[in-house]
């Protein structure tokens, strides 16, 4: 019920602007601690051992301090429905369901009026490749992408951990999905200081990942076998984001992932459905439906689960 209701608060009220402007976000809180402990624990005169043992304890300090936090929390909190609102409040400030639809809702709306201009500077918000010379297909696959991924890892892989551990389960993987996010690049910089973070993160993501695509497969009604999604998904660079993303792409009958530019580097990537056609604004907008549909089978199924403990209590 707890998960339920943090979801709802989510899908209808998310983080307010006002009170980001004001307190930021817990996410934001997470990033300065990793930006604080790299700065002072990967040092460019260390040798790999070194980084990669600091990086393991800097990792551990971020998400101990987040889990610490949360259970101290919710051994603070009241008893009944005050504490249960109050905890279920926090739960959804960890969550994305509300702002990544926004998001994306953000590039296709200018896409849709050909501002390829406005798009592109919308899409460079939620990915890290180079924006600036996509056309309409590259903008519309590059935010599907992000969809699909941050589906699974901003929405029901928290879900997931909080159905298991409550508040301090969903900060734990918050904290290790952030430490990911920052640090678990293959970059000079983090190759070795991030290495334990990025393991991390696969591990927790790893049956996540894996339901998001079950999930995106059952709002399409399972038109396509899942056979055809899990060969496809194991050809992403990501042992986790090619499920979720390969789901979207067959549902939706279009080519995802592919080749892009990062910092003037071509990545060349594997297709995902290279039969697919590729994307377009109308495709985009069909996504958005797809993760709306999703969110409401996953809210569906926690509800009949509650209620079904209801009648067998």
């Amino acid at each position: 019920m707890l998960m339920l209701a943090a979801l709802l608060l989510d899908v209808l009220l998310g983080w307010p602007n006002w009170l980001f402007m004001r307190i930021r976000h817990p996410v934001v809180w997470i990033g300065a601690l990793i930006e604080l402990l790299e700065r002072r624990f990967n040092k460019p005169s260390a040798s790999n051992r070194q980084r990669f043992a600091a990086g393991v304890l800097s990792s551990l300090l971020v998400i101990g301090v987040s889990c610490t936090l949360a259970i101290l929390v919710v051994l603070l909190l009241p008893d009944g429905l005050t504490g249960f609102l109050i905890e279920a409040v926090l739960i959804s400030s960890l969550l994305a369901a509300r702002s990544l639809y926004e998001h994306v809702a953000a590039v296709e709306r200018p896409l849709r009026q050909k501002n390829l201009q406005a798009a592109r500077h919308a899409l460079s918000m939620i990915v890290g490749r180079d924006t600036r010379k996509l056309d309409e297909s590259g903008i519309s696959a590059a935010a599907l992408e992000s969809l699909a991924e941050n589906a699974s890892d901003g929405v029901f892989a928290p879900l997931f951990w909080g159905i298991l551990l409550g508040l301090p389960g969903v900060a734990a993987y918050k904290a290790i999905n952030t430490l990911d996010s920052m640090i678990g690049h293959r970059s000079p910089r983090y190759l070795h200081y991030g290495r334990f973070a990025a393991r991390l993160d696969d591990l927790v993501n790893f049956l996540p990942a894996r339901l998001s695509a079950v999930l995106v497969w059952l709002a399409d009604a399972g038109r396509v076998s899942m056979a055809s999604i899990a060969r496809q998904a194991v050809h992403h660079r990501s042992p986790n984001a090619g499920w979720p993303e390969s789901a979207m792409a067959f549902a939706l009958g279009v080519r995802l992932s592919g080749p892009r530019v990062y910092h003037h580097e071509i990545s060349h990537e594997p297709w995902l459905n290279p039969e697919g056609r590729s994307p377009g604004v109308d495709e985009l907008q069909q996504g958005l439906l797809l993760y709306a549909q999703a969110i409401a089978l996953c809210s569906t199924v926690m509800l009949i689960v509650v209620a079904t403990g209801w009648l067998l209590g």
